[in-house]
């Protein structure tokens, strides 16, 4: 069984994550702090979010890795990747679209990710 989600940004994977490798302890704890602070409430668009839900929760992490992924924070890419995976353990992928700083947000969890396969064509003589 495919157990991996992936992170799409225009049609091309950026990151996977695979849920049957364990996180490291400390990285559970970075989460769970995350957690803790969203407790205190969020920022989502101009609106903040005083105890957000899950589903605030995880528009927030997705809003964050949007913002990582364009700021080349390869680090906090892959912790608001983590943190997608596992606290939404059925999402296959994350499929973000930007067009001319237009970016939407799709979560999909009804089709798993298949790994892109890089094809190298070689010119004709």
């Amino acid at each position: 069984m495919n157990n991996v989600m992936a992170v799409m940004l225009n049609g091309i994977a950026q990151l996977e994550y695979d849920r049957d490798k364990l996180l490291p302890a400390h990285q559970m704890a970075y989460l769970d702090k995350m957690d803790a602070k969203m407790d205190d409430g969020i920022l989502l668009g101009n609106e903040t979010v005083t105890n957000p839900d899950q589903d605030q929760r995880t528009r927030f992490a997705a809003a964050n890795l949007v913002h990582a992924l364009k700021s080349d924070d390869a680090e906090m890419a892959a912790a608001m990747c983590s943190y997608l995976a596992i606290r939404l353990p059925e999402l296959k992928q994350v499929r973000i679209e930007d067009v001319e700083e237009q970016v939407s947000i799709e979560f999909v969890f009804d089709e798993a990710y298949r790994k892109q396969v890089a094809v190298d064509f070689k010119p004709m003589h």
